[in-house]
């Protein structure tokens, strides 16, 4: 698989957590989607500027089988773009953007229903809150809204969502969300990774 080429941004990340290793992360969640159970291997690795992150979702008894989506951030955690792959040698999903708030895909053409996010929300995987929670930098008792591209890995379905980020201790966090998903409060790690999230996700390592 190549990933195509980047765009970097330079920048130093927030300090409210430590910094990820640059000679490479790994993390292990066990997980449950609808009625499914799921199992997520995830390296985070950083290179030429930019971060490289890489999570394979094993979810058996699927029709679309495994799914693995591959992110690609600038040095301050602003994400640049995706592709999300299904058991097959090319990407399903490749999404952009361009750093001012324009998505586009692989063909060229302009998400204008996506204009404005920020983060991509890939609805098997609990990184997703990372991205945000690792750029924001917020004091205890702030609140952020973060609008996201939220991506349902079984249909392939795209929509927007706003994400109300409330930072309630050191490394407890809570998010609100207008769509059809729960609030739902959870623990992060010294890197600001997710640790259980009750009901969705247990880390395991």
């Amino acid at each position: 698989m190549t990933v195509p080429p980047q765009w970097h941004t330079r920048g130093v990340e927030s300090a409210s957590y430590s910094h990820l290793p640059q000679s490479g992360f790994t993390a292990r969640w066990a997980g449950r989607t609808g009625n499914l159970d799921t199992f997520e291997e995830l390296t985070v690795s950083f290179e030429n500027e930019a971060w490289t992150v890489d999570g394979r979702v094993t979810v058996p008894s699927t029709s679309y089988g495994d799914v693995q989506y591959v992110m690609r951030f600038s040095a301050t955690w602003h994400l640049q773009q995706m592709l999300l792959f299904r058991d097959m040698d090319e990407p399903d999903l490749w999404l952009a953007n361009d750093g001012r708030g324009k998505w586009g895909e692989v063909n060229g053409s302009e998400r204008r229903d996506l204009g404005g996010c920020e983060d991509i929300d890939v609805r098997c995987s609990p990184f997703t809150r990372t991205m945000a929670i690792r750029r924001l930098g917020s004091n205890i008792g702030a609140s952020v809204d973060v609008h996201s591209v939220v991506v349902d890995p079984e249909t392939l379905d795209i929509t927007r969502a706003r994400l109300n980020y409330t930072r309630l201790g050191s490394r407890l966090w809570s998010i609100h969300r207008d769509d059809d998903l729960p609030v739902h409060e959870f623990s992060v790690d010294e890197y600001g990774l997710p640790l259980d999230i009750d009901g969705h996700f247990t880390r395991m390592a």
